[in-house]
């Protein structure tokens, strides 16, 4: 017989800390310290944040194991985890930890909780430990404040495709020219760039701002006027459209720069095609290491997804 509130399955997906990944890297503690202060740096942040860390895992897994069937999981093996349809999860980290849950998951439940609220944003993280029990006992009475977040998707002519939370990027795998040819609607065009974001609403106050801005800057400087970054390029996680943004665009002979900025619906994707022999690439949410290869002849085609993330908020 069980004490367990629930026999539902709960997964607490958790990340190594930056002490565990210098630890890794120097064998041990010991020598990590010895690294980083004959830098001149300051140990006991990295000290600090490993314990608030594990404190807030040990506090998260008590509270969790007496709610249903606890699983724990490092982040790393998301990617090829199998996740149930009744799964609940739980994301314990920063928030680039729930973007990229959220693109392997298909209408499961994500409870983001910030373990060190002091240090981090948590846009994505509205929980602290101390409230999972609250949290996870309405998400299982189905009586919890869900948002629904819209993803892209890019799929390519090879049967590959990638999600992407926060944004894609397309371009160079090293800092390099891209060339392709980009089209949208009934337009089109070749062109040479260091590569294409396309961003979501989730992702439009991050990749997408700071490419506005800078562009934003350089008309300002250029043209003697003061123009300040629109507030229209940032929109609502739900929205049902993305944007594109070409970045340093290079206007030749062989290349132009007109379709440098735009929105991508369900009826109008984005389709590239890739015209580098090598080094071209995919990735999304900044995780450069899961990229897909896009080279010569590979085709992209980049739209809404038609599965959305489903963050729990408070409502």
């Amino acid at each position: 017989m069980t004490d367990r509130f629930s026999e539902n399955k709960i997964i607490l997906i958790t990340r190594k800390t930056r002490l565990d990944d210098l630890i890794l890297r120097f064998n041990t503690e010991a020598q990590a310290r010895f690294y980083i202060e004959h830098l001149g740096s300051d140990f006991s942040d990295y000290v600090l944040e490993d314990k608030k860390y594990k404190s807030a895992v040990k506090e998260a897994t008590n509270t969790l194991s007496r709610l249903g069937r606890l699983q724990i999981l490092d982040r790393s093996f998301v990617p090829n985890f199998i996740f149930g349809k009744e799964d609940i999860i739980v994301a314990l980290g920063q928030d680039g930890l729930v973007a990229n849950i959220l693109k392997y998951l298909d209408k499961q439940p994500v409870v983001g909780v910030n373990p060190d609220p002091d240090h981090y944003e948590g846009i994505l993280l509205p929980y602290i430990v101390f409230e999972l029990a609250d949290v996870i006992q309405k998400v299982l009475k189905k009586s919890s404040a869900i948002r629904q977040i819209t993803m892209a998707r890019a799929v390519l002519n090879t049967g590959q495709s990638m999600y992407g939370v926060n944004d894609i990027f397309i371009g160079p795998k090293t800092h390099i020219s891209a060339r392709y040819s980009i089209q949208i609607e009934k337009k089109k065009e070749d062109q040479s760039s260091s590569g294409i974001i396309v961003s979501t609403g989730l992702g439009s106050s991050g990749w997408l701002r700071s490419v506005i801005a800078g562009a934003t800057g350089i008309s300002s400087a250029t043209t003697g006027r003061q123009i300040e970054v629109r507030q229209k390029t940032k929109f609502t996680w739900e929205s049902d459209y993305l944007y594109y943004s070409v970045r340093e665009p290079w206007p030749s002979k062989t290349s132009s720069a007109n379709l440098t900025f735009g929105k991508i619906t369900k009826r109008n994707p984005l389709k590239i095609t890739s015209a580098m022999p090598e080094s071209g690439v995919l990735f999304s949410d900044g995780i450069e290491t899961d990229f897909i290869e896009f080279n010569s002849g590979t085709v992209a085609t980049i739209g809404v997804a038609d599965k959305k993330g489903h963050l729990v908020v408070k409502g």
